[in-house]
């Protein structure tokens, strides 16, 4: 088994949990690899039409959004870093920052679907410097008050957040990287299953419009019409399982 994540922390947790399986799956224990890197680099780690299957579970951990100093949440004060991986990389208070206010509005309409993307990005440029993930959520939270009772079941932060950590981590780009055939139809062996778990429209659009387009083509058969979600018993033991959506393809 190879295992690739752009975060130290997650590959020394994955470590620690591998190294010794438990006594019943012993004999059946995989040899494991653990590797420094986005799943987009997967085909320089397998060898072509060598891999059964390939599981790509999409997005920001809990123990990313629960570790203050990581700075991906607006739920604690932290500083603006959000970068998955913490030693490469523009950090997201770079971004805020640095880029002007064109560029921020696109990012955050583009990644964040956020339709007062403009109202937001004029707010952060004229409250510059901003250092911390409470002062930019209180600045987004001023400029983006919610409007109706849509708006107000979702924090007003929530959209611009998503949108800078999936620039500052390049997350659609390491997607369609690794969905590309390059990489997935280069390394599945014939049988071999891909699986997707994606936890927002844009990386579902995705995954779905690559397995679509693959299986036109004859590289897929698509195992998933639609994507299958959590049921009620999943999401009251884990409430962020609620928007995963999982699909699934079979290499032709």
């Amino acid at each position: 088994m190879i295992g690739f994540d752009k975060d130290p922390a997650a590959l020394e947790r994955a470590r620690e949990r591998l190294t010794k399986p438990p006594a019943e799956l012993t004999e059946d224990w995989p040899r494991v690899e653990l590797v420094h890197t986005s799943f987009a680099e997967a085909a320089q780690h397998a060898a072509e039409a060598s891999v059964d299957g390939l599981l790509a579970d999409l997005g920001v951990s809990s123990m990313q959004l629960e570790d203050a100093a990581r700075g991906f949440s607006f739920q604690a004060e932290g500083p603006l870093d959000m970068r998955m991986d913490p030693h490469s990389g523009l950090t997201a208070e770079q971004v805020v920052n640095r880029f002007d206010e064109r560029e921020l509005a696109d990012a955050i309409y583009e990644f964040g679907e956020e339709r007062r993307s403009r109202r937001i990005a004029r707010a952060i440029v004229r409250a510059r410097p901003i250092h911390s993930t409470a002062q930019l959520a209180a600045v987004i939270s001023a400029a983006a008050r919610p409007m109706n009772q849509a708006e107000r079941r979702i924090h007003p932060a929530t959209r611009t957040f998503q949108a800078i950590r999936i620039l500052v981590n390049r997350e659609l780009d390491d997607l369609r990287a690794l969905l590309s055939r390059d990489v997935v139809s280069r390394v599945l062996k014939p049988g071999g299953r891909l699986v997707i778990i994606s936890f927002h429209s844009l990386e579902d659009r995705i995954v779905k419009d690559a397995l679509r387009d693959g299986a036109r083509e004859g590289l897929y058969r698509v195992l998933t019409r639609k994507p299958v979600t959590a049921e009620e018993e999943e999401i009251a033991g884990n409430p962020r399982s609620r928007s995963a959506k999982l699909r699934a393809a079979e290499r032709m």
